[in-house]
């Protein structure tokens, strides 16, 4: 009996987290800390300068974590393709930039979850109607033509208050 009890007890253990709660709670500018102590040249804090990296969008609206994810985006910019999650789903793709423009490829690949609340359609239109940016303030702004679609940033964004009266 006791060796069921205690394989169940570990196997509680290793269920750390509260259920229904799949928002990502880690920073993307700070660094992972290494086990092996190595002599190394010190590192810079991630840029939030350039376009390039993972970025997390601010929610606006409820509805913009309805799923409890925020919608994220990794871009690379030397292969010139991204991955990231819609809210809902996982989704990769490609896209072009220069300096200020930036388009997504239409072939955007995505997972095939259901989330009910969610309007990952409109999502999708939106990154799709994306074709500059502005990077102010460490903010990522995606832009259609001068119009703000959507701001992301490096740190994962709390969720929109909304108050009831």
């Amino acid at each position: 009996m006791r060796p069921f009890t205690l394989l169940f007890s570990i196997w509680v253990l290793s269920c750390n987290g509260s259920p229904g709660n799949n928002l990502p709670t880690y920073d993307s500018t700070k660094q992972e800390k290494q086990d092996t102590v190595v002599a190394q040249a010190p590192q810079a804090q991630k840029d939030t300068t350039k376009l390039g990296g993972l970025w997390f969008l601010q929610p606006v609206l409820t509805s913009d974590t309805a799923t409890g994810k925020i919608p994220r985006l990794e871009l690379n910019l030397e292969t010139k393709r991204f991955t990231g999650n819609t809210g809902c789903n996982n989704m990769n793709g490609s896209f072009d930039f220069t300096d200020s423009t930036l388009q997504f490829n239409q072939r955007i690949v995505t997972t095939k979850m259901a989330c009910i609340g969610y309007n990952e359609r409109a999502f999708l239109k939106n990154l799709l109607r994306t074709n500059s940016y502005k990077l102010q303030n460490g903010i990522l702004i995606l832009l259609f033509n001068q119009t703000e679609i959507s701001r992301w940033t490096r740190k994962v964004a709390p969720k929109p208050v909304i108050n009831k009266t």
